[in-house]
């Protein structure tokens, strides 16, 4: 038997190392090089005998002042270690390779060849200064055989090289006898890569914004600035500025109510609440000033959601009300598994599968903080909603057999033969105050899991004894609106509701323009035929509001009985009680039309009198 050795395995090698890198890049998000040239420098700077130092983000003045036809070129510079030109031809022009030791949780040494170089066909040109000699490459990728790497250099003595030496006037500022620069030329030589791209979102502070969002904290003894305002002249100092980047910790911290945190089982979710002021929206240019969540590592944020996506996850951690004002960051245990990020650092990663993001906020909901609690209902209060659920249930009362929801749960004595226990949606897991921690937490766990959770929704031969038994199934339901501070901005915005499977809750939008439209109706109709009648407008509200509520939890009573059926999928459930599903359940017409005029004209006949 012979022993594979290295001197007789065949290596793999790369066809077409153009082809990988554009592929692995399309995996980036489009701003994710700001990320990798930045840590760049950052690991730049811990190399220096004091591990300080400054990265600015700006324009390459340089060469639009004394181009031919002057275009904005982003660049990033530090005064970091900086490379020699033979280092820089080693380490920039090999895949998997960095100044830095490579690992699996680490910079990887692939970084800015995907998400700058392939974005950047025209060149990422490379100015590094070490022992104070300064020397340059070109990174690009060749139009004629479209296969990325250096371009030749044409020194003054007439001969060709991959790195060629530098006049002292193009050394930046910041840069004394160490440092880099990196010029951005984009796709084409004429093109402005100061400009947002499309993704940005904040078209004069998106640098600040994306590294803002992307990172928590920086390094001590590491300052960070990025330019803005860069389209007017330089003497206006007050738009054409260098604004400094902080991370999002600085931010929150001094924007804060109070804070805490709650250990879970492998992670610890940080959390704050913001005060009520006119920086939630008005510092939204240049960071996440309002409601968000995210996961949390070594300094960097993950999977960061905000706006509507944000209030929805939010809302999946507990946060029913006031999601504008709260933020959670969820930082794993490193002692619980492997944590790494896929290569192109979109995603982070746990023992190579996605995060638990379900089971955290299922935990967290179980020892929500006290101060969460009291902000929700400070918000919550602030809606004046009449509760409709009593008429709902009264009126379906004899028709709730329709629904044929069949549910059965164990008893030591019972005559049946049932599944185990299937989990429903609804209310709080988890029990006792385990898991609580830290300052401001003010956690404490509960008893029970989820509405339904002990009842099993099957027979089973030879399973556990059980009787029928019939749970409260009814959602429960939340009326929010944007006036009242009970829905965020674009939070469910022109959709009719939100039904969160994990806690069995309906939020339906008190603002959406069906309802509205219907209660302006009916209130311009009763005005006209009686005149102004006190309390019109709110008996209406109530009615129109009562008969819609009531098709959304028939829907949702509905969709209830087809759980664990083999043509409806888990996913098929989830598609049926969406935004956009629920929405247009509330789009007829004619029979809350006719329950409205009916009802109304009881009311009606009743202030009369």
């Amino acid at each position: 038997m012979t022993t594979s050795t290295a001197e007789n395995t065949l290596r793999l090698t790369v066809d077409d190392v153009g082809f990988l890198l554009d592929r692995l890049g399309e995996d980036c998000h489009p701003l994710q090089f700001l990320r990798e040239l930045t840590q760049n420098s950052i690991e730049a700077i811990g190399r220096t005998p004091d591990k300080s130092g400054q990265i600015v983000w700006d324009v390459d003045w340089t060469s639009y002042e004394l181009g031919d036809h002057p275009v904005f070129k982003l660049c990033i510079a530090d005064n970091g270690c900086g490379m020699t030109g033979d280092e820089m031809v080693r380490y920039i022009n090999q895949l998997s390779s960095s100044s830095s030791i490579q690992s699996s949780d680490g910079n990887y040494g692939v970084g800015a060849k995907i998400a700058a170089a392939t974005r950047n066909h025209a060149g990422l040109v490379y100015l590094s200064w070490k022992g104070g000699k300064g020397t340059m490459i070109h990174l690009w990728r060749d139009p004629a055989t479209g296969q990325y790497g250096l371009r030749q250099i044409l020194r003054p003595d007439g001969t060709f090289e991959h790195w060629g030496e530098i006049d002292e006037d193009v050394r930046p500022e910041i840069i004394g006898e160490h440092g880099t620069k990196i010029i951005l030329y984009g796709n084409a030589e004429d093109q402005d890569t100061m400009k947002a791209p499309p993704e940005a979102g904040a078209p004069t502070t998106w640098i600040a914004k994306y590294l803002n969002t992307r990172y928590y904290r920086f390094s001590e003894g590491v300052t960070i600035k990025a330019r803005q305002g860069w389209e007017q002249p330089r003497s206006n100092s007050d738009v054409n500025v260098l604004r400094t980047v902080t991370g999002q910790e600085a931010y929150l911290e001094s924007h804060k109510l109070c804070s805490g945190r709650v250990e879970l089982r492998g992670a610890t979710a940080h959390w704050w609440i913001l005060k009520n002021e006119k920086a939630l929206g008005s510092n939204s240019g240049y960071i996440e000033s309002s409601g968000h969540i995210a996961a949390l590592h070594r300094d960097e944020l993950y999977e960061l959601a905000g706006g509507r996506s944000g209030s929805a996850k939010l809302q999946q951690f507990g946060v029913i009300f006031g999601q504008r004002q709260v933020v959670i960051y969820v930082e794993p245990n490193s002692e619980e598994g492997r944590l790494t990020t896929n290569t192109a650092r979109t995603e982070l990663l746990v023992n190579s599968l996605p995060l638990p993001w379900s089971e955290w906020a299922a935990e967290f909901r179980s020892m929500i903080p006290s101060e969460i609690e009291e902000h929700m209902q400070e918000i919550a209060s602030k809606s004046r909603e009449d509760d409709h659920g009593k008429s709902i249930r009264e009126r379906l009362k004899n028709v709730m057999d329709l629904f044929k929801v069949s549910r059965y749960k164990p008893t030591a004595s019972g005559k049946l033969e049932i599944d185990e226990a299937t989990p429903h949606a609804g209310g709080r897991s988890g029990s006792g105050d385990g898991g609580r921690g830290g300052k401001g937490s003010s956690g404490r766990g509960t008893s029970g899991g989820a509405v339904g959770g002990i009842y099993s929704t099957f027979l089973k031969k030879g399973g556990q004894p059980g009787d029928n038994a019939r749970p409260d199934l009814f959602p429960i339901v939340r009326w929010v609106s944007e006036e009242d501070g009970t829905r965020g901005p674009r939070d469910i915005e022109d959709k009719a509701a939100r039904y969160i499977e994990e806690q069995n809750l309906l939020l339906i939008n008190a603002d959406f323009r069906a309802f509205r439209d219907m209660i302006d109706h009916w209130v311009s109709l009763y005005r006209k035929e009686h005149g102004k009648i006190p309390g019109i407008p709110e008996l209406v509200r109530d009615s129109v509001h009562g008969w819609f509520e009531q098709a959304l939890v028939e829907t949702i009573l509905g969709l209830q009985a087809l759980r664990g059926s083999r043509e409806w999928s888990t996913k098929d459930l989830q598609d049926a009680w969406s935004e956009p599903a629920l929405t247009s359940v509330v789009m007829q017409r004619y029979h809350p039309y006719n329950s409205i005029k009916r009802e109304m004209g009881t009311k009606i006949a009743s202030l009369k009198k």
